[in-house]
């Protein structure tokens, strides 16, 4: 089984679906099995100037019929909890949620570490050097990779003082943001040097918290690389041999949607 065929197969035994022309894998392909997201519920981070999550019961008990029944209506913002950043968030005529191909959603993991960097320095963009020191330690990242950013951020989560900067809502609140974020100076270099399928980030934004360009988002999104943010357990995966598997709501039309992210370790 190769690469892409070992992830789709993880994916569609996540998904309670089989493929006909393959059997049902004995436990699954790969190694151990990483959640890479937050729930979501009334604890969830979102983005100061973002609605929050709220879970509305519609019904929670024993029916007429004799038997139980629970369903409930929800609403969230898109770009809250671990969610995608679609490329048309920041790029006018870029894809959206349902456009981008479904392949950018499946891929080797590639993990840069800067939680050291970021523990001293709240405000820290990493750097196209940090991409090349990285590289210089495991080799160039391959065409069709995932790059996780591993901030050490997620650590924080839920407490939104430490993980945004600040637990103010509104407007006025974005100012005081503080969390790492990828350099433009490095989406500059990626777009140039590499061909990645995705980039994600343990932190809200893929760009810094005192952005107010958005300058990251906007390079990258320009050439339909989406973003996965607010991940969370990147400290469990090997910088290289890990796979992802990263699939959002389908949302048609959406700048952004919830995101269900899985690492796939290698076997040891």
């Amino acid at each position: 089984m190769n690469h892409i065929s070992l992830i789709i197969a993880v994916a569609l035994t996540l998904t309670g679906c089989s493929s006909p022309a393959t059997p049902e894998p004995a436990g699954f392909p790969g190694g151990e099995l990483v959640d890479l997201s937050h729930a979501y519920d009334e604890t969830t981070v979102f983005w100061p100037t973002s609605d929050t999550f709220r879970l509305e019961k519609t019904f929670d008990g024993i029916t007429p019929g004799g038997y139980y029944y629970a369903s409930n209506n929800f609403f969230t913002a898109e770009h809250g909890g671990t969610h995608l950043d679609a490329p048309l968030h920041f790029a006018r005529g870029a894809q959206a949620v349902d456009q981008i191909p479904i392949e950018r959603f499946f891929g080797a993991a590639v993990v840069v570490d800067v939680a050291a960097q970021s523990e001293r320095d709240p405000d820290y963009q990493i750097s196209a050097e940090d991409l090349m020191a990285a590289e210089r330690g495991q080799g160039a990242i391959p065409a069709d990779a995932i790059v996780l950013l591993r901030t050490g951020f997620s650590r924080r989560w839920p407490d939104a003082a430490r993980y945004l900067g600040t637990a103010a809502r509104g407007a006025d609140a974005v100012r005081d943001l503080h969390f790492p974020g990828l350099h433009p100076d490095a989406a500059a270099w990626l777009i140039a040097n590499r061909s990645i399928r995705a980039i994600g980030i343990d932190t809200a934004s893929i760009d810094y918290g005192q952005s107010t360009l958005y300058e990251t988002h906007r390079a990258l999104f320009e050439r339909n690389i989406p973003a996965f943010e607010n991940l969370t357990g990147l400290e469990r995966l090997p910088l290289r041999g890990a796979s992802i598997v990263a699939l959002p709501m389908k949302i048609g039309g959406g700048s952004g949607a919830p995101l269900r992210a899985v690492a796939i370790l290698p076997r040891t």
